[in-house]
């Protein structure tokens, strides 16, 4: 039985904890039968308010078809009075054998608070004295922040040189949290055990300007990476609702799957021109969007557009909850992976 407690006001920061948590508990299991993910919405009652009986029954559920059960609750501080969290401290001194519990205490989201109440000192040390392990996950200030965040860099998949830590350094500053994102970034546009100099820091570090979604398109097929990052901010919304974000990333993902399902459903076709790939398509209107998919589809071939299609269901899962990354991060990734994908020769 595992008892752990992740505490964090940084979205991606807690992301990655639950994401590494789930990992490892569930393993190789079937993720519908083991997992039980709770967030804040599970927690309303017919009136509106918020309850934690939710975590309750599911964290003394036993497991049904599988030998153990792994329960995350999220959002716990909306239990910040002594009266709410109350129930929860009970649960850590009488937790199931077959439960895997990991409770995180981060903001709520809807609606979003301006500050995340404290994780209160009884709820703490009912943890400790359970055995749970506390997983603190904001990135420290002042010069253990540095340390903190060349530990990041050291421990990814990518080998940063002396020019690129100090790039990152000077790009991120007090943000340091966001050397998350930039990492996943990087794996996406260079690939893993990729080497990192302090040109693909300025090149990948982002950067805002007015774009148009076939912009977009244009830097994918052209494999470049930096320029299909760079348009992104506007085209999803880094900041506003959550909802309002993830409904951006939605649309953008189902503009991409359009487009490299068209593609593939050209190859290996006879179709040899702009006019019977827009017939075989459906396309009305001007056949240039068919050309252009008749084009990259030859250039990209089978495996490459299969892989695509595989990324882009990757992202779609992501966002629907298998990956704890804000919607942001999920699309900065897949964009750099198509972009990537297409500048192979």
């Amino acid at each position: 039985m595992v008892l752990r407690l992740i505490v964090g006001d940084d979205s991606i920061l807690v992301g990655e904890a639950i994401s590494a948590s789930v990992d490892e508990l569930v393993g190789d299991g079937d993720r519908s039968l083991m997992l039980e993910l709770l967030t804040e919405t599970d927690y309303r009652n017919d009136d509106g308010d918020w309850e934690s009986a939710k975590v309750l029954d599911a964290a003394r559920t036993p497991p049904f078809l599988t030998e153990r059960r792994v329960v995350v609750g999220r959002h716990l501080s909306r239990f910040s009075r002594k009266d709410d969290y109350g129930p929860i401290v009970d649960l850590f001194g009488e937790p199931l054998d077959t439960t895997d519990l990991v409770l995180v205490w981060e903001r709520g989201v809807e609606p979003k608070v301006d500050r995340m109440p404290a994780l209160p000192k009884a709820l703490k040390e009912a943890a400790e004295l359970a055995g749970a392990e506390v997983v603190q996950t904001s990135a420290p200030k002042g010069k253990g922040g540095g340390d903190w965040l060349r530990d990041q860099l050291e421990s990814s998949s990518l080998n940063f040189d002396r020019g690129a830590k100090a790039a990152v350094e000077n790009l991120l500053g007090e943000d340091r949290s966001r050397v998350v994102g930039l990492i996943r970034t990087l794996e996406g546009a260079l690939g893993q055990g990729a080497p990192v100099t302090a040109a693909d820091i300025t090149t990948f570090g982002g950067d805002q300007g007015s774009t148009v979604p076939w912009a977009l398109d244009d830097a994918i097929d052209k494999g470049d990476v930096a320029a299909a990052l760079a348009l992104l901010p506007r085209l999803i919304p880094y900041a506003g609702s959550p909802s309002d974000r993830s409904g951006a990333a939605f649309r953008l993902l189902a503009v991409l799957y359009k487009r490299f399902s068209n593609m593939l459903r050209l190859d290996g076709t006879d179709v040899r021109d702009d006019k019977a790939a827009a017939a075989l398509l459906g396309m009305k209107g001007s056949t240039f969007p068919a050309k252009k998919a008749i084009q990259q589809s030859r250039r990209l071939g089978t495996e490459r557009l299969s892989r695509a299609i595989d990324l882009l269901a990757d992202a779609d899962l992501s966002l629907r909850g298998t990956k704890d990354w804000p919607p942001e991060l999920v699309v900065e990734v897949l964009v750099a992976r198509l972009a990537n994908l297409s500048g192979r020769r």
